[in-house]
């Protein structure tokens, strides 16, 4: 892997990850628009960038990681355990799911959803959490019931734990906010598990890339992470939906 091809993965990583629109399909078709084997040093450079939007979470919401916010943390664990129980017993058919094709078709069918939602989703006519501090156990399981879809690749799991917020009768900022503290728990969860997986990979990756990727992919991540809040201050998920339907449809032209 060349560093310009580490800068775009990098970039698409921090960019995608915590927006609705599906960070795995997007670095699937990057990188067969670059060209890029799947081998295992590309899943080990995979891996590292995962790593950096991780602790883009934690710096962007450091002050929630302490013991006075334990109650937050027991919600976002409930959260977490549907994708986590349902990953790991189907580990092996949702492998098989990784298609280009495949990828298309849930972008589509998510900017579909998002598109329904937002036309039934009337905040004034109903009570909103507007804190996560404010989510109850049952709205945190429902969130991580709707997370299990994010295991069908161009689903997304930002946009599938939103989509379960919003139902779930919390408010746009809240929803996202809920979405990336429970990437937390996810993404550390399969970035262990692959950090054992292919740790020998890294012994036999260059350094370089895998620092460029690293620092890229975690600048982009914090400030989009920011750039999302301040957005949904002002706008609604509307136009996430168009550019899923839009990039779903250029993927089955183009394939």
């Amino acid at each position: 892997m060349t560093l310009i091809q580490s800068v775009i993965l990098g970039t698409i990583e921090g960019f995608t990850e915590f927006l609705p629109i599906s960070s795995t399909g997007h670095l699937i078709v990057a990188s067969k628009f670059l060209g890029i084997e799947q081998t295992s040093v590309t899943k080990a450079y995979e891996v590292i960038i995962q790593f950096a939007a991780i602790l883009a979470v934690f710096f962007n919401y450091k002050e929630k990681f302490s013991f006075s916010h334990a109650k937050l943390w027991i919600k976002i664990f409930v959260a977490f355990l549907p994708i986590a129980v349902v990953g790991f017993l189907f580990a092996n058919q949702i492998k098989s799911l990784f298609s280009v094709h495949v990828v298309a078709l849930m972008f589509i069918t998510g900017g579909v959803v998002f598109l329904l939602v937002e036309k039934f989703y009337i905040p004034k006519e109903r009570h909103l959490v507007h804190d996560v501090e404010g989510v109850s156990l049952k709205q945190a399981l429902f969130i991580g019931i709707a997370q299990i879809f994010a295991l069908i690749p161009g689903t997304s799991r930002a946009g599938s734990s939103i989509i379960g917020a919003l139902l779930a009768g919390l408010d746009r900022k809240a929803s996202a906010e809920f979405s990336f503290l429970l990437a937390f728990p996810v993404m550390g969860a399969v970035t262990a598990y692959d950090l054992l997986k292919h740790y020998k990979e890294f012994l036999h990756a260059e350094t370089a890339p895998l620092a460029v990727g690293f620092v890229t992919a975690f600048l982009v991540a914090f400030a989009s992470i920011k750039l999302f809040m301040a957005y949904l201050e002002r706008f609604t998920f509307v136009p996430f939906g168009i550019y899923r339907i839009a990039f779903g449809l250029l993927l089955l032209l183009l394939f």
